[in-house]
């Protein structure tokens, strides 16, 4: 199929997945119109700027604005009469009342773009929703559009991980579309030509199984990671190391060792909020023992926390009251500006109240972190952050972090001491260097 006949496509909600959407659309060669309610968000990528961290995004975003094929608007209006194809990328927050995902981000972008559709219309959902929404939303499009039963729905889930969004848009490991209708199969199909061409598997389903697809897997990845943390409790209580538990684990192929990293646990935009409102819908469906495991998965990630807590103030003698602390990391992962349900930046803020003076440091999150808790201290580099520390944590497991130099470290400390929130560094390494190591699961 020639450009010239490839459907035109807008990408509605411009956060991170509608940005990484829309830019990497156009890159595969589509015409694409990104959308947006917050004029400010909109004017930053159209000048080229991406209000985020993400690696290698501002230069597709920058190569696809200067060839004409991307553009953005703050105009329902304009989208419709643009688009063949448009996809909600809106945001799914967790309610403030509940566990359950707050659908209005989803609910607006619909009722704002059905009235405007007046010809046949595909339709494509990537946000993450709870199973049940997809077929609601499809019912609501075409009772507003005045094109009706023309305008069809399609779901399909994004598997986007943050840190590598561009390489999971252009060559995701799975396409997966939900639908009955053989014109949005087929639009889609068309939409992923390329990548199909590359022998990604490209899978049909009915609407709420693909619904579940997101959420089921991050539920297992979830647990994987709260397994291998409820081992490393374990590991502390019997003398045992957790690293080298999770080494012998992993040699088993029916296990493998991807996300087998025993620290602090997980955060950010998805997990956390993606399991409790799994949850949620669980509850609502008459199945809630099913899913009732999730709220271990979840306590025994918030108790990493806790515990990375309990170590650091077990090593400057019980209290944190007028003890400089040194925190290295504010994003919730590394490569990544997210501090969305950071534990980094949970830990900080409750070593702060407890009296403990904390200066953080992280190279990409340091904004958004002072905005977010403004009664930490922050540095611009890793030595000024730990001048003057009694004790150090490593809590985002940036490669910067990785590769410090106890040495150099040791040169502006005050006390050569170090909580190995992640389990990144070389114990045997940093203890030689005069350092006190401890980590979570750890001897």
């Amino acid at each position: 199929m020639v450009a010239q006949q490839r459907s035109k496509i807008s990408v509605i909600g411009t956060g991170y997945l509608g940005a990484t959407h829309a830019a990497c659309m156009a890159e595969l060669g589509f015409e694409v119109l990104g959308l947006d309610v917050d004029p400010a968000k909109i004017d930053a990528l159209a000048a080229g700027r991406v209000p985020f961290y993400e690696p290698g995004l501002e230069e597709v975003l920058v190569r696809n604005l200067e060839n004409g094929r991307l553009r953005f608007t703050t105009d329902y209006r304009e989208a419709a009469e643009f688009a063949d194809v448009h996809f909600i990328c809106v945001g799914t927050p967790q309610r403030s009342d509940s566990n359950a995902a707050d659908l209005s981000y989803v609910d607006s972008a619909i009722d704002s773009l059905a009235p405007l559709l007046t010809r046949p219309t595909v339709v494509i959902g990537k946000s993450t929703v709870p199973v049940g929404t997809a077929a609601v939303a499809a019912a609501r499009l075409a009772a507003l559009a005045p094109a009706g039963d023309a305008v069809e729905l399609g779901w399909s889930p994004e598997f986007l991980r943050e840190g590598f969004g561009v390489e999971d848009t252009l060559r995701p490991n799975r396409i997966v579309i939900g639908t009955t209708s053989p014109r949005v199969e087929e639009v889609m199909r068309e939409v992923s030509a390329s990548q199909i061409e590359q022998g990604i598997p490209f899978l049909v389903t009915d609407l709420q199984t693909a619904e579940l697809v997101k959420v089921s897997a991050n539920a297992f990845l979830a647990t994987k990671i709260s397994f291998i943390n409820a081992m490393a409790e374990v590991s502390e209580a019997a003398g045992a190391d957790v690293i080298k538990l999770a080494k012998a684990l992993s040699y088993d192929d029916r296990i493998g060792g991807k996300f087998l990293g025993p620290g602090l646990g997980f955060g950010g935009g998805c997990l956390p909020k993606d399991i409790r409102a799994f949850m949620a819908r669980a509850d609502e469906l008459g199945v809630e023992p099913a899913l009732s495991f999730l709220r271990e998965v979840d306590a025994i990630n918030q108790r990493r926390r806790a515990r990375t807590i309990d170590i650091a103030r077990g090593l400057i003698g019980g209290s944190f009251a007028g003890r400089t602390v040194a925190v290295l990391g504010a994003a919730f992962k590394p490569n990544s500006d997210d501090i969305r349900d950071s534990p980094a930046l949970d830990v900080a803020a409750t070593i702060a109240s407890l009296g403990g003076v904390v200066t953080v440091y992280d190279p990409e999150a340091l904004e958004k972190a002072r905005r977010a808790h403004p009664e930490l201290g922050y540095a611009h580099s890793m030595l000024e952050a730990v001048r003057d520390a009694e004790v150090v944590l490593l809590l985002t497991e940036w490669a910067e972090f990785r590769d410090a130099d106890p040495d150099e470290l040791s040169k502006v400390v005050r006390e050569c001491r170090i909580v190995d929130g992640r389990n990144a560094l070389d114990p045997e390494h940093w203890r030689a260097r005069g350092w006190i190591y401890r980590a979570l699961g750890r001897p």
